[in-house]
């Protein structure tokens, strides 16, 4: 027996119960044309003053800021152990984020979601710990709670709050009161210059302890050794092309002859020059032979390359920060950068092309090597081609 048909009462049904499943979706949500009649001036205008309005929450709140910051940082650097960060909702969220910002500068530290430290979580904290509990009002119910256990688990309690005047701020060993702020919400009701002003206060301690503790770039390079960042704080001598793939000559040779010391590895614009002991002495790049090339001055290539180098060209030591070199090729528009150790002996290169390619940093129309002048485009040659050949 074939089935039968949807009666038209089935189909009627159906549409209404569809919409209120898309109505579901956003119970709340504006019609279309509510949407439609919002004028783009005024969009723009509710993003701008709500920028505006959290800029100057953490404005007032600098202003005010106390003591009680600097102590809450002097404890966070002294602390023996590791530092415990609680909270709920968007402060939670503030915490987490905080959580974060210490842990790359050098202060251990990790979240404790109040539901959960009282379901067994609790035993993540221990005696030489730091507790540290984010509450805007200072009476949510969940903070306080575990805050009550938490007093008496670890070494001390910081409570970063609106006021001093509350459940949580009275329970605390250090109140940080950061003051009330109206909130950048059109309806003055969601949680936005409140938890700027949470965030940049949580950042300001944590950049305060981190100083105190001596925190440099070096140790900050551990803890981040991956992404854009972590490339920039790398060491040169992880980045630049080893002294095997670079061109080397003694200063005493001729230009011909330095330049024709070809590296098996792919051209450098440059070759550094280099006396009796090793110590590099100067720098000969492509440039400053195209310039020679281009004034038809083809006899000077048997000159000595002493004559003509750059002397004392601009160096990075090894173990200097890829961003450190990164800042003087920029700064002094150079091409190419040689590595040396301490006794001033070259250890390999630095070259602009590799830089670029791993968007380390952003190509300019025209760039120098080491030498002063301004030297024109690098333009790929042959010593061959040159109108003395060799008699070798």
């Amino acid at each position: 027996m074939s089935p039968q048909p949807q009666s038209s009462r089935h189909l009627t049904s159906a549409r209404p119960q569809n919409a209120r499943h898309q109505d579901a979706r956003h119970p709340h949500g504006p019609s279309p044309s509510s949407l439609e009649s919002l004028p783009q001036i005024e969009r723009i205008r509710t993003i701008r003053d709500t920028m505006l309005a959290e800029a100057d929450a953490i404005r007032l709140a600098s202003e005010k800021a106390s003591g009680a910051a600097v102590e809450a940082a002097q404890r966070i650097a002294a602390c023996q152990g590791s530092i415990v960060l609680t909270g709920v909702g968007k402060a939670g969220w503030i915490a987490q984020k905080i959580v974060a910002t210490l842990a790359s500068t050098g202060s251990p530290a990790h979240f404790l979601h109040p539901s959960e430290a009282i379901h067994g979580d609790l035993g993540r904290v221990q005696s030489n710990d730091v507790v540290i509990a984010f509450s805007n009002s200072g009476r949510s119910e969940e903070v306080v709670r575990v805050c009550q256990y938490l007093k008496n688990q670890a070494s001390e309690l910081i409570a970063i709050t609106a006021t001093e005047n509350n459940p949580l701020a009275e329970m605390a060993d250090l109140v940080v009161p950061m003051g009330n702020h109206p909130e950048a919400c059109p309806n003055g009701l969601a949680p936005t210059s409140s938890t700027t002003v949470m965030l940049a206060l949580g950042d300001a301690i944590a950049m305060l302890a981190s100083k105190l503790n001596g925190f440099a770039a070096n140790d900050f390079a551990k803890f981040h050794p991956g992404g854009a960042l972590g490339r920039k704080l790398a060491n040169v001598d992880d980045i630049m092309r080893p002294i095997e793939q670079c061109r080397v000559a003694a200063d005493s040779l001729s230009i011909r002859e330095a330049i024709r010391g070809e590296s098996s590895h792919r051209r450098s614009g440059a070759v550094m020059l280099v006396d009796a002991d090793q110590c590099l002495t100067g720098i000969f790049t492509d440039s400053d032979l195209v310039k020679l090339l281009q004034q038809r001055q083809e006899m000077d290539l048997d000159r000595n390359i002493a004559d003509v180098m750059t002397r004392g060209p601009v160096v990075v030591q090894s173990g200097q920060l890829l961003g450190e070199a990164v800042s003087i090729l920029s700064e002094r528009h150079l091409s190419e950068l040689p590595v040396v150790d301490d006794r001033n002996r070259p250890l390999g290169m630095i070259d602009i092309t590799d830089l670029i390619a791993a968007g380390d940093i952003q190509p300019e129309p025209k760039r120098r090597s080491a030498t002063a002048p301004s030297a024109p485009a690098i333009i790929p040659f042959s010593v061959e081609s040159t109108s003395t050949k060799d008699p070798s």
